[in-house]
C-alpha cells in the first residue's frame, strides 16, 4: 500500500482517487476550494462532473494543501495544464527531495514551449516527474470501464513502481522511457480534436474524421522526431490511441468545443458552453511555434491557429487544406 495524494478535484483528478483507492492505497485528493472539498466530502459524489459515481468513505477529500503534501509517496497532479506551473511553484516548500510527481494534464507551456514534466522539475528542483496519459476518459474509468494507459518515467524501477500502483483488473498500465513523446502526442491530440469536432459541427463525415485523425497523427510524429522523441511512441495509446478517443467520443471537451466553433460560434462562445478547460486551445498555439521552431509542416495545427486566433472561416480553413500541393504519402516508402 502506498501513500498517495491527489491535487486537483476535476473529473480527471478525482476519477484516478477513486481508482487508488479501490487499489488498496490510502489516497487523499485535494480541491484548492474549501466548499468543494466539504461538499465532496459529505455528499460522496461528483454532483457536477461525475454524478452517479460514488467516492469511497476510505478517500479523504481536503482542502488542506499542507496535508496533502506532507509524508505522501506519490503525487499525482491533476490541475488544469494552465495551472501546472503556478501549483507546482506553490507546492516546492513542502516537496522531499526525490519526490514522485505524477503529471495527468495534457499541455504545453505557450511561448516557454515547456513540457509539463520538465516545468515540474523546473519549479521544484530535486523532485521525479513522471507522466500518465493514454486515452482515457474520467466519465469511463469512474465507472469501471476497461482502460489503458502509459506511464512515462526515466529509471525503468520508477515506471514499474508507478504501473504496480494504477494499475488493475479494469486499469491496464504499460511503460515507457519516452516522456517527451507521451507528453507531445497528449498535448497536440486536443488541438487535433479541435479540427475534428469542427469537421462534425460542418456536418461533414466519417472519410473527413479518418482523413484529420490519420494526417494528424503524421503531423504529431513528424514533430515529435524532429525533438527527439521515439516514433513508435506515437503509434501507441498516448499517440493514436489518445488521438482516436478525443476526436470520436462523445466525452471529448475539445471535439465538442470544435463542433460549436463548426455551428458557427466563437471560440469563447464554444468555451463557456463546454464550461470545462479546452487544453486543446491553450496547446495549439504551442503546437504552431514548435513547428516553425523546428521547421516541421505542420498544415492542420496551423489551420486550427487561423481559426481559434484570427477568425478564420472553418470550412474555407478545410478548402485550404484540401487544395494543398500535392504529397507523396510517407516519404519512406518513396520512389527510388
Amino acid at each position: 500500500m502506498a501513500k498517495v495524494s491527489v491535487l486537483g478535484a476535476g473529473s480527471w483528478g478525482t476519477a484516478l482517487a477513486v481508482l487508488l483507492t479501490q487499489n488498496g492505497h490510502e489516497t487523499i485528493l485535494w480541491s484548492h476550494r474549501q466548499e468543494q472539498a466539504e461538499e465532496l466530502a459529505n455528499k460522496r459524489e461528483h454532483e457536477a462532473k461525475l454524478p452517479g459515481v460514488t467516492l469511497p468513505e476510505e478517500l479523504e477529500i481536503t482542502a488542506d494543501f499542507e496535508r496533502a503534501l506532507t509524508g505522501r509517496d506519490v503525487l499525482v497532479l491533476a490541475v488544469p495544464s494552465v495551472a501546472v506551473r503556478s501549483t507546482a511553484r506553490r507546492m516546492c516548500p513542502y516537496i522531499k527531495q526525490g519526490q514522485l510527481i505524477v503529471n495527468v494534464a495534457k499541455g504545453i507551456e505557450a511561448h516557454t514551449l515547456t513540457t509539463l514534466t520538465d516545468m515540474i522539475e523546473e519549479e521544484i528542483p530535486g523532485a521525479q516527474a513522471c507522466v500518465l496519459s493514454g486515452p482515457s476518459h474520467a466519465e469511463e474509468v469512474s465507472r469501471g470501464l476497461p482502460t489503458t494507459c502509459v506511464v512515462g518515467a526515466k529509471k525503468r524501477e520508477i515506471a514499474e513502481y508507478l504501473q504496480n500502483i494504477f494499475m488493475n483488473p479494469i486499469f491496464r498500465v504499460y511503460i515507457s522511457p519516452d516522456i517527451l513523446g507521451i507528453e507531445l502526442g497528449g498535448a497536440l491530440k486536443n488541438v487535433i480534436a479541435l479540427a475534428a469536432g469542427t469537421a462534425d459541427g460542418l456536418g461533414y463525415g466519417d472519410n473527413t474524421k479518418a482523413a484529420l485523425i490519420t494526417r494528424g497523427i503524421a503531423e504529431i510524429s513528424r514533430l515529435g522526431i524532429a525533438m527527439g522523441a521515439r516514433a513508435d511512441t506515437f503509434y501507441g495509446l498516448s499517440g493514436i490511441g489518445d488521438l482516436i478517443v478525443t476526436c470520436a467520443s462523445r466525452h471529448s471537451r475539445n471535439r465538442k468545443a470544435g463542433f460549436l466553433m463548426g455551428q458557427g460560434k466563437t471560440v469563447e462562445e464554444a468555451m463557456a458552453e463546454v464550461n470545462m478547460v479546452v487544453e486543446g486551445v491553450y496547446s495549439a498555439k504551442a503546437g504552431l511555434e514548435l513547428s516553425q521552431k523546428y521547421q516541421v509542416e505542420m498544415p492542420i495545427i496551423h489551420q486550427v491557429n487561423k481559426v481559434l486566433f484570427e477568425g478564420k472561416n472553418p470550412a474555407e480553413a478545410v478548402r485550404e487544406l484540401m487544395v494543398r500541393d500535392k504529397k507523396i504519402e510517407s516519404w519512406e516508402s518513396a520512389w527510388e
